[in-house]
């Protein structure tokens, strides 16, 4: 067989495998779940942001209150989902002062009643006397619920030429009681009550037990979207997630971390190096080898640094004086010259020496020849005695 017809046949085969192959391929759709977008994951009321852009609302998000205060309150919905336990009694005040001017606040009651206190501790809900719950499975199941109702542990709202109510997943272990009786509209399940609606001066306040119901997974379930486009209805809404600025220390490890190791572990690394020890331990000296000259070298020195000169100079010449009553008993009852006279004759030695040893110490401090000098001639005089 020739090469171009082997060549031939080789293609055929070829594309009789391929169109078979091609014949057994079926196209089919999938669809890759990636999980959040970054953004989504930053923020959790992302989903109902966009969805109250998309009903044509302004809607901001801002980390702080101080932004609220500068609008018209009569045209601003102020949605307080952050925490708010380091808000202050002044910041309570102004925020409430902005809403008795005609604005709308919506929060989230944070803590429990406290009955032995008084007080619940959140400063929104007790200046408004509103008291929040926990609600029991006892109390849950004293309530009973309806056949036609598919699940009774849902939140109803109910509206004014309404056939239905708007159906909420409320979170039902907490309740709100509103002890002033100020208001005016609210939301129940069986056994607690999740939403409650008072006038305050000119404005609106909202106040809910939880505000899950429009993070982004759960917006889109039962009515959730459209209690937030009830409550925000014609008007702009402030979303506010923090009530605090960040402190540096807070916004250092936010936006440099590796900075901030790279500078600890700097810190560490220089202070294990200046507290290590250079060279080797010096041993203390062994007692046995120390003898009496060292010690009284030490001590001549000890006496030399503490009582100066003239005490160790004073008691040579005590000790010389000491020696000649010895060997004079009326030495101290002689004159100057006398006695200066009898040691030339005990010590034979020249008259100046005796004079220079016996002459009274001056007070000035002498150099350090002349103070070895005067030892000298001391030492002189009571070695011949």
């Amino acid at each position: 067989m020739k090469r171009h017809h082997l060549l031939f046949l080789l293609a055929a085969v070829l594309g009789a495998l391929l169109l078979f192959a091609g014949s057994k391929l079926q196209p089919y759709d999938e669809v890759l779940e990636h999980g959040p977008s970054p953004e989504a994951q930053r923020d959790p009321y992302l989903a109902a942001r966009l969805f109250l852009s998309s009903q044509g609302r302004d809607v901001h998000h801002d980390e702080t209150l101080a932004g609220i205060f500068g609008t018209e309150p009569g045209s601003q919905v102020l949605l307080l989902l952050a925490q708010r336990e380091m808000m202050t009694a002044q910041q309570v005040q102004n925020l409430l002062d902005w809403t008795a001017r005609g604005g709308h606040l919506i929060f989230v009651a944070e803590q429990l009643w406290d009955e032995q206190n008084k007080a619940s501790g959140d400063l929104l809900l007790d200046v408004l006397n509103l008291q929040q719950y926990e609600v029991g499975e006892e109390d849950k199941a004293d309530v009973p619920a309806t056949a036609a109702e598919t699940n009774p542990q849902l939140t109803r709202l109910y509206l004014e030429n309404e056939e239905a109510p708007a159906y909420m997943a409320f979170d039902t272990r907490f309740h709100l009681y509103d002890a002033g009786s100020k208001a005016h509209a609210w939301a129940n399940s069986p056994g607690a009550t999740h939403m409650l609606q008072l006038r305050h001066g000119a404005g609106l306040v909202t106040a809910l037990t939880d505000s899950w119901i429009w993070q982004n997974g759960n917006i889109g379930r039962y009515d959730h979207a459209w209690l937030l486009w009830y409550l925000t209805q014609d008007r702009a809404v402030t979303l506010v997630h923090a009530t605090e600025h960040a402190n540096l220390l807070q916004l250092l490890l936010r936006h440099f971390p590796e900075t901030l190791a790279a500078l600890v572990l700097t810190l560490l690394l220089g202070a294990w190096h200046f507290a290590q020890r250079h060279g080797p331990l010096q041993q203390p000296a062994a007692r046995g080898r120390r003898q009496l000259q060292e010690h009284l070298r030490g001590s001549a020195d000890f006496l030399y640094r503490h009582a100066g000169q003239q005490h160790l100079l004073s008691r040579l010449q005590e000790d010389i004086r000491c020696q000649a009553r010895r060997r004079h008993a009326a030495f101290d009852s002689l004159p100057y010259a006398e006695q200066c006279r009898l040691l030339q004759t005990l010590s034979r030695l020249p008259a100046k020496d005796v004079e220079q040893a016996l002459r009274p110490i001056r007070e000035t401090r002498l150099s350090a020849a002349e103070f070895t000098r005067q030892v000298s001639h001391l030492q002189s005089l009571r070695n011949a005695l």
